[in-house]
């Protein structure tokens, strides 16, 4: 498999010594970083840009556990069939390496500064990106370091694992303060990827990601998943798609997009397809972003489904693959699922037939752009979230205005994963697909958090569809069963801790397990998933 890193290397000067004055004079390189010259808002734009790269750390598993994508591939078996294959075990700490990595980057930017007035609004960004750093890396493993991360410097090199219960509570704690302490009149954060350093669009997300770590608390502690969520209500959350918080890639300045890079690898793009579950849940309601989303190839045959060309998305012709199967010649291989199309028969004599090549793949000029999008947080998301929280009788608006929002929205949003007009939906189709399809108080719940599972799918943001899926219970999945699994019986509720961690923080990592509902397992459960 190939695999494409970004390394960002940053060297701060951390402590001085006094020297003789000629050594000073001689040795000193003129050309060099110190922590009086360094502009901290640098930091910022590196943070957001590799939290905002994912690829493989979510389309391997949470991508097919939540059955958005599905593949017949061998390395895909990891997520699509619960079956370890290759280096799978080695992916458990991909997440928990991108976030820890960012959150290095903005603990040395907020210490930069510390007590430096005029950074206050950058300071304020830092704590609300913390916050959205970490809440990824906790959903998916439960008790992390928090309290003692990013503090190597002064000795902490073996963090105690802080209870995901006190994390959330610190999340909305921080996030509060934060967010009503940024203000408009004073210095804007340059080196900004998300907002270009618009304050107001800052506490908005600021708002809006209160309102998210509250929604996550709706099983376990509903009190305070109500207070939050109608603070950040009141506080003003995202008010259009221009809110979206998003990362633009650059692959010119090899900064390419993760996602792209992982699905152009030539097997990912003939073998990725998305799945039957949400192909046809779109279809049932006549969804418009199908064809913005979804093609086929124009050709047939092996070549044809490897050539990284466009294809047709004629709404009609998409048919998800189920997840589960393979190529194998057994009875699981994807030729003895339910209503197969057919393989696509080969278009020469030196060609092969192509037996997926029937089955919808993400569009190409959409997901296969390396200076495409990472979508973060959107704000049709958080117009879901508040149209769960009304309809649960909070003080959050009218649900059925918020869901309303959110299908523009969430359709809207799909214009902005790049500069072409391939994920444009017909504006003219938006309006009678709202219409058409109001909040009914009776399924409300199923109805708001099925389209948070479309929306967090159709853009590549997986991490959430896994998390909102294991609180919600929506969409209801029925579990892959194939032989040699390492859960049975279930889709898996988290990841495992990185294999490391045994042996770099033994202690604290034991500690960990033992509070894990299931244990370091696929079936074990966060502290918010009952």
């Amino acid at each position: 498999m190939k695999k494409r890193l970004i390394y960002s290397c940053l060297i701060l000067a951390a402590s001085f010594t006094a020297c003789e004055k000629n050594l000073d004079e001689t040795n000193t390189d003129p050309n060099k970083t110190t922590a009086a010259i360094f502009n901290p808002a640098f930091l910022m734009s590196q943070a957001q840009f590799q939290f905002s790269q994912t690829g493989y750390d979510q389309m391997l598993f949470q991508s097919m556990w939540i059955q958005g994508l599905s593949s017949t591939y061998d390395y895909y078996y990891n997520g699509d069939k619960y079956v370890l294959k290759g280096s799978g075990t080695s992916y458990y700490s991909r997440t928990w390496n991108r976030g820890y990595g960012a959150l290095t980057l903005v603990d040395e930017m907020k210490n930069l500064v510390a007590e430096k007035p005029a950074y206050s609004n950058l300071d304020n960004c830092g704590t609300i990106l913390r916050a959205l750093f970490i809440q990824r890396v906790t959903d998916l493993y439960g008790d992390v370091p928090y309290s003692q991360e990013g503090q190597a410097k002064v000795g902490i090199t073996t963090p105690v694992f802080d209870k995901q219960q006190d994390i959330y509570m610190s999340m909305l704690t921080q996030l509060d303060a934060a967010t009503a302490a940024l203000d408009v009149t004073k210095d804007k954060p340059t080196s900004d990827l998300f907002y270009g350093g618009d304050v107001t669009k800052w506490k908005r997300l600021g708002y809006s990601l209160m309102l998210r770590v509250a929604m996550r608390l709706t099983k376990v502690d509903p009190a305070t998943a109500q207070k939050y969520a109608e603070k950040a209500f009141a506080g003003g959350t995202m008010a259009s798609i221009a809110d979206n918080a998003k990362v633009q890639a650059d692959y010119a300045n090899g900064n390419g997009n993760d996602n792209a890079a992982a699905l152009l690898v030539p097997d990912d793009f003939r073998e990725v397809r998305w799945s039957k579950t949400l192909i046809d849940y779109m279809k049932s309601s006549t969804d418009p972003r199908v064809a913005a989303v979804a093609e086929i190839s124009a050709g047939t045959g092996k070549a044809a489904n490897e050539a990284q060309a466009a294809g047709v998305s004629t709404n009609a012709l998409q048919i998800g693959m189920p997840n589960g199967y393979d190529q194998n010649g057994g009875a699981t291989d994807i030729s003895k699922a339910p209503n197969y199309p057919g393989t696509s028969p080969a278009a020469n004599a030196t060609d092969a037939a192509a037996p997926a090549g029937k089955y919808s793949r993400p569009r190409f000029s959409v997901y296969g752009d390396r200076n495409g999008i990472n979508m973060i947080y959107t704000y049709g998301e958080s117009e879901l979230l508040l149209a769960e929280a009304a309809s649960r009788g909070w003080n959050t608006g009218a649900a059925a205005v918020h869901y309303a929002n959110a299908l523009t929205a969430d359709m809207q949003s799909l214009a902005q994963l790049n500069t072409s007009a391939a994920a444009t939906v017909d504006p003219a189709s938006i309006p009678a697909y709202v219409a058409a399809h109001p909040l009914i108080p009776a399924t409300a719940l199923q109805q708001i958090n099925m389209e948070y599972w479309v929306v967090t799918s159709t853009t590549f943001n997986f991490n959430e569809s896994f998390a909102n899926w294991r609180r919600s219970g929506y969409p209801v999945l029925t579990p892959v069963t194939y032989q040699g699994q390492y859960i049975t019986g279930s889709i898996p509720r988290r990841m495992p801790y990185p294999t490391t961690l045994p042996q770099t923080n033994g202690a604290n990592y034991q500690a960990a397990v033992a509070g894990l509902q299931g244990g370091d397992t696929f079936a074990g459960r966060v502290y918010w998933d009952k």
